[in-house]
């Protein structure tokens, strides 16, 4: 049972180690030549990174023999179901509670609630980015079920979004583009993406190379569009008050 567990383990910290190296060079050299951090510091710096590198390690280990095996095994049951349209809602709450789970989106409404000032609350960000992500899932599985093309998504996806950065404040515009990248985090790739290629593979007429992937593609367009009607709201409620204020005045 340990075996299993922990078949592949050298490799997964080989892996961790070579991509970690550069960080610790780069960090090193800075050190040395303009931090000059002192000694108590540089222990703690020196902690964070082991527990980094063996967090990242167990976290790979772990996508490795659990994460992307229950997300194929799941799609290939979901896919033999009689009536597949359930797999919308199913797909939906998926990326709704993976969103709502990933580390890196919490970091991010995190930051920018504090930055903001609390003008921007974490806990309103997080719902946007966990709605537009599970709607994003939800039109993956359509594109899976019905057949569409990926580009009948990503074009007019795109092309709204620039429309919408003529309206919004550049401060929502700033914190959309980054809410794409954050959203696409290891909760959602590892998982929801195996489960949509099993899918793939056990609906007929469905190639799971080409109906399975593209998925995060648009989990990383769903949330710039979400942040950016936030935005839009937030300004048309800030327009609101600006004309109470005028109008009391």
């Amino acid at each position: 049972m340990i075996e299993n567990l922990f078949y592949g383990f050298s490799h997964v910290l080989v892996e961790v180690f070579f991509a970690l190296i550069p960080l610790v060079v780069f960090f090193a050299l800075f050190q040395l030549i303009y931090l000059k951090l002192p000694l108590k510091r540089l222990l703690n710096i020196g902690v964070g990174i082991i527990l980094t590198f063996f967090g990242l390690a167990f976290f790979l280990q772990g996508v490795h023999i659990g994460f992307l095996p229950a997300g194929e095994a799941m799609g290939a049951i979901l896919g033999e179901l009689p009536n597949r349209w359930i797999l919308i809602p199913v797909g939906f709450v998926l990326g709704f509670v993976a969103t709502f789970a990933e580390p890196a989106v919490r970091i991010l409404n995190h930051e920018v609630e504090k930055v903001s000032g609390g003008y921007i609350s974490q806990r309103v960000l997080l719902f946007t980015l966990s709605i537009g992500v599970g709607i994003s899932i939800a039109l993956s599985m359509v594109r899976i079920l019905v057949g569409i093309p990926l580009w009948y998504f990503i074009i007019p996806g795109y092309l709204a979004a620039l429309v919408m950065m003529r309206f919004s404040s550049r401060t929502f515009t700033s914190v959309a583009f980054d809410s794409g990248g954050v959203a696409t985090g290891p909760m959602t790739v590892t998982f929801i993406l195996a489960m949509a290629v099993g899918i793939a593979g056990t609906v007929e007429g469905r190639d799971p190379l080409l109906d399975g992937f593209g998925m995060i593609a648009m989990v990383a367009l769903a949330p710039i569009l979400a942040v950016l009607t936030l935005g839009l709201l937030y300004g048309r409620e800030e327009k609101k008050n600006e004309d109470d204020i005028k109008s009391e005045a």
